[in-house]
């Protein structure tokens, strides 16, 4: 009967050996699932975080873009803003200028008319006076005139 007792116990040893063996793969199994299952989650940890790295890196790029847009446009309108400035006060001095130099002529004329007009009334009267004196040298000079400019000259 030792065989019968010995197949058995073989029988049970057997059985008790490949239950253990399904045991140890079913474990084997589930820590490789677990293992994969890790693996996984930190791929999918790690491109969530790559997605948002580059989600916030493309942010920045256009907040950066933006801010330079922005102060290329504040510093194209100040310039405008000084050049319009300038010309402004180039075209207020020039007109300055220009009305200075027209009130500049027309002093100059009103003094050089005035000027004239006194020279021309000092000569004529020179010459009239000139005239007469030679009129009367040589007796040429009228009677009523002689009483108007010599009144005690004739007998």
């Amino acid at each position: 009967m030792a065989s019968h007792n010995q197949s058995y116990r073989a029988g049970e040893t057997i059985g008790r050996t490949e239950e253990k063996s399904n045991q140890m793969m079913g474990n084997i199994g589930d820590k490789a699932q677990a293992a994969k299952d890790k693996v996984q989650q930190t791929a999918q940890a790690a491109k969530d975080k790559t997605g948002q790295t580059a989600q916030a890196a493309k942010e920045k790029t256009q907040q950066t873009a933006q801010a330079a847009k922005d102060k290329t446009q504040q510093t194209a309108q100040a310039t405008r803003e000084k050049a319009q400035d300038t010309t402004d006060q180039a075209r207020e001095k020039g007109s300055e200028w220009g009305q200075s130099t027209k009130e500049t002529a027309q002093s100059g004329k009103d003094n050089s008319a005035g000027f004239l007009q006194q020279t021309s009334e000092k000569v004529m009267g020179l010459a009239q006076g000139a005239t007469e004196a030679v009129k009367q040298t040589f007796g040429f000079a009228h009677d009523d005139e002689d009483k108007d400019h010599f009144p005690s000259n004739r007998p």
